[in-house]
This record gives C-alpha cells, sequence and structure tokens, in this order.
C-alpha cells in the first residue's frame, strides 16, 4: 500500500481536468523531448478530494463494459476516473516522456474493499518511476482512491515511449495512451480454454469514448485512425481489460488484483473469444482473435482473491 515514490508535492484540484484539453496540450509539449530511463521524474502528487460517481454514471460504464449490475462498483472504474490526472501529469513539460505514442503496456489494480457507485472517493495520481523496456522507457503511473481516509482500490499503470536503445530495437508505427500496441514479454501465450466470444461493433470505441472522455481518434472512425497507422479503428485497451474484468471477477468479490499485459490492437469491428483458466486463488484469461486456432492474443491477465 505504500506509494512508489515517498514525499513530493500535492496539488489539491477542485474538479477534474478535461480529458481532451489535456491530450491535445500533450500533444504539443511532447516536442522536444528525448525519453529516457533515467530521466528526472517529476514529484507532483496531484489529489481531487470529493469525486462523486452517481448511479447514471456508473451503469452507462456497466454496460457497455459488459457488467451485468453496478453493484459492488466494476473494478476497473477508478482507473476513468483518475485517468484524466494521470493525462494532466503526462502533458507537463516536465515530464519526461512525450505523450503522443505512448503505449498502455499493462495494468495492476488492487481492490482493499468494495466499493459502490454512491461513494465520494478522494482520488491521488502520481508517476512512480522510470524504467528501461526493451522498446523503450516505461513510466508506472500511480493512482489510489480512499474512502474515508483509508486506502480501497490502488492502481499501477505503465505507459510505453517507444524510441531505440542500446539493443538496437528502435519504434516502429503510431499509437496513444490507452492503445495496446507493444506486445507483452517474448515468448508465446499458452492458450486457455475459450469460454466466450464476443462480436463487437464498429461503433465500440465510439460508445466506450462517451463513458470514459476519452476521444482519441483512433477509437472512433477508421477515417480517423488511418492517419496515425491502423487500418481501423480500435478498441479501448481499458475496454478489452474492463470486459475480461467482468468475466474474470464473480459477484460478491471483496478483496481481489487483477492485472493483465496488453499485447496488440483489437481492430474495430471484431468477433474475439474470451479464454479463462482457475487457479488456487483466482485465474488466468486472455482474450484472443477469431477462429482461435493461432490467433493473436490481444490481451493476458491474472485475477487473485488472495490479496
Amino acid at each position: 500500500m505504500a506509494a512508489d515514490v515517498p514525499g513530493g508535492a500535492t496539488t489539491g484540484l477542485t474538479r477534474a481536468p478535461r480529458l481532451m484539453p489535456v491530450l491535445a496540450k500533450g500533444v504539443l509539449t511532447g516536442f522536444g523531448k528525448h525519453p529516457r530511463p533515467d530521466a528526472a521524474l517529476p514529484r507532483t502528487r496531484l489529489v481531487l478530494p470529493a469525486v462523486r460517481i452517481g448511479l447514471g454514471r456508473a451503469a452507462t460504464y456497466a454496460r457497455v463494459c459488459g457488467y451485468d449490475a453496478t453493484e459492488p462498483l466494476p473494478v476497473t472504474y477508478p482507473h476513468i476516473l483518475g485517468f484524466p490526472l494521470a493525462a494532466r501529469l503526462m502533458s507537463a513539460r516536465d515530464f519526461p516522456l512525450p505523450m503522443l505514442g505512448l503505449v498502455h503496456t499493462g495494468i495492476e489494480i488492487t481492490q482493499y474493499a468494495p466499493l459502490h457507485p454512491t461513494d465520494t472517493l478522494e482520488l491521488t495520481v502520481f508517476a512512480g518511476a522510470l524504467r528501461p523496456h526493451r522498446r523503450g522507457t516505461e513510466v508506472v503511473m500511480t493512482t489510489e482512491a480512499r474512502r474515508g481516509g483509508a486506502l480501497v482500490w490502488h492502481d499501477r499503470s505503465t505507459y510505453l515511449a517507444r524510441h531505440r536503445t542500446a539493443g538496437g530495437s528502435g519504434p516502429s508505427g503510431d499509437s496513444a495512451p490507452d492503445s495496446p500496441r507493444a506486445p507483452g514479454p517474448s515468448g508465446d501465450a499458452r492458450d486457455l480454454p475459450v469460454r466466450a466470444r464476443w462480436r463487437l461493433p464498429a461503433d465500440l470505441g465510439r460508445r466506450h469514448a462517451a463513458v470514459s472522455g476519452d476521444y482519441n481518434p483512433i477509437h472512433l472512425h477508421a477515417l480517423t485512425a488511418r492517419p496515425l497507422g491502423f487500418p481501423r479503428a480500435i478498441a479501448h485497451g481499458m475496454w478489452t481489460f474492463a470486459r475480461c474484468a467482468a468475466e474474470a471477477v464473480l459477484p460478491g468479490t471483496a478483496t481481489l488484483r487483477i492485472s493483465a499485459e496488453f499485447r496488440s490492437p483489437v481492430l474495430l469491428p471484431a468477433t474475439v473469444a474470451y479464454a479463462y483458466e482457475t487457479t488456487r486463488n483466482g485465474g488466468t484469461f486472455q482474450l484472443r482473435g477469431a477462429p482461435e486456432e493461432r490467433a493473436r492474443v490481444h490481451l493476458e491477465g491474472r485475477v487473485e482473491t488472495d490479496v
């Protein structure tokens, strides 16, 4: 439960930043940045003290992401609440990585108590660490949610800035925050038994944008995705994670840890296969293309209830 980086200046906010202006600012401030893992990382902590969710917002999000109910609150939803704060930090001039092209490579959420749509939460967001990656430099962004002063939810997300490294690996293609462009760790993922197949409509990116605020053009239309290197619009990485979490987390689970690595984007429309296998204290899951034989793995993760 300890913060990744102790100390640092705390900036209190009265309302969440508007996401799209922050993303636009990030494009401008990214010019001239040269990412490297030994760069100085700002120690600013943004705090939003009284976030009210509301039944309507929670219900709409739950429907889009495949949850049957909003009680308890979907485990992924606080990430949606905190992402505008993370984007504000990453768009700052003193942030060492350019925001344009950042790739959401992984996420780990720990829930210490059930959350509810009627809760009032205090959100804290900060950049925890920079670290080398075989394709560039990764930053760990941390989001914490407190209720009545107690830490009830914690999220660590990794974002990759691709650039040439000492090993000779360089950037390829374009992407943006929340786009699962980069592959996960080397090695073939083991196929898990398929539990469901989902048909994803062409407008899924627009539907998720309406409940998340992330109107990145790569998720909206083929016409807006093509200039950024995609033949069609792609699903939000956080939608793929939330949809898998809706299946992998049993209703009524009070405490849990759920994590995933984003392997490759889902081009819309698409048919995907959800695969799951039970383990001693939870399970492992995948989202794969269809047909499943030799299909690309879009996402691979695990859920643990012994936390």
